[in-house]
C-alpha cells in the first residue's frame, strides 16, 4: 500500500502507559487488542510498540499503524502512519474527499490528542 501520512505527538508518559491508553482508546476491551473498531482488523500487537491495523471497503485499502518511541526529550513519541491504496474512479474521489479534504489529517491528530490524555489520566495496569 502507498504511504499516506504520519502525525505524531509527544505525550507526557512512559510507553507502558502510553501503550495502555492506545489500546483504551481504540479497542473496546484494552485487555484485547482483537477488539479493534469496526472497519478495521488487527494486524499486529507489539506491546508498548506498535499496534497494526488493516482494513478495507469497496473504495480503499488502508492500514493504519501506531509506534512507540521513547522521546530524547522526555515521555514517548507516539506516532500514527496511514497507508492506504484507493482503486478506480471512485477510491480516487474518496480520496479526495478523505484525504484531500484534510479531514483525514484532523481525525488522526484527535485521535492521538485522545490518547495523550487518557496516558495522563488513568495509570496502566501493573503487567
Amino acid at each position: 500500500m502507498p504511504y499516506i501520512d504520519e502525525h505524531a505527538i509527544t505525550v507526557a508518559a512512559d510507553r507502558a502507559a502510553t501503550w495502555h491508553a492506545v489500546l483504551r482508546t481504540m479497542c473496546s476491551n484494552p485487555d484485547d487488542p482483537e477488539t479493534v473498531p469496526f472497519g478495521f482488523a488487527l494486524e499486529a500487537a507489539e506491546q508498548n510498540e506498535r499496534l497494526a491495523l488493516t482494513g478495507r471497503h469497496p473504495f480503499s485499502v488502508y492500514r493504519l499503524i501506531f509506534l512507540l518511541d521513547d522521546d530524547p526529550a522526555g515521555g514517548t513519541r507516539l506516532a500514527a502512519q496511514t497507508w492506504a491504496a484507493f482503486p478506480g474512479f471512485t477510491g480516487r474521489i474518496y480520496r479526495a474527499l478523505v484525504i484531500g479534504s484534510g479531514g483525514h489529517r484532523v481525525v488522526v491528530r484527535n485521535m492521538l490528542k485522545r490518547i495523550a490524555r487518557q496516558a495522563l489520566s488513568e495509570p496502566s495496569p501493573r503487567r
